[in-house]
């Protein structure tokens, strides 16, 4: 089993619709930052890898179900861990909680690309990162 990242985030007026709930794309962008977290860990960015490594991360897919309402002014908590890798893509699974109960979940394949869209292997320096997590 991989190590599991944690993310806090606050759920912010702009997150939310007039009844005050997260709309639900949201729920992405805070998956989003989660992840952008995990590469800061590893003393890297997404700007690093573009620029050094001429390496993008894209969602390929993202299968993601809401159980319950997150609202404004709640503390979530995104619980990120890495299921698979293979050359080109890896697969995570991340958790939102407020508190101890889950509001959603998602598994999500991400792919390594180039600066043309293109497919490529994942750099080495974040394959090595990887390993040292699962």
């Amino acid at each position: 089993m991989s190590k599991e990242f944690k993310y806090n985030t606050k759920v912010y007026y702009e997150d939310t619709d007039a009844a005050g709930i997260v709309y639900y794309a949201n729920y992405l962008k805070f998956l989003e930052r989660a992840r952008s977290e995990i590469i800061y860990t590893f003393g890297l960015t997404n700007k690093k890898l573009l620029n050094d490594y001429n390496t993008l991360i894209i969602v390929k897919s993202c299968n993601i179900k809401y159980k319950k309402p997150a609202k404004f002014e709640d503390v979530l908590t995104i619980n990120s861990r890495l299921l698979l890798i293979s050359k080109v893509s890896f697969t995570m699974e991340q958790i939102i909680k407020r508190d101890n109960e889950t509001i959603s979940d998602a598994e999500v394949v991400l792919v390594t690309v180039n600066n043309q869209g293109k497919p490529v292997k994942i750099p080495e320096v974040l394959l090595k990162s990887f390993e040292k997590i699962i």
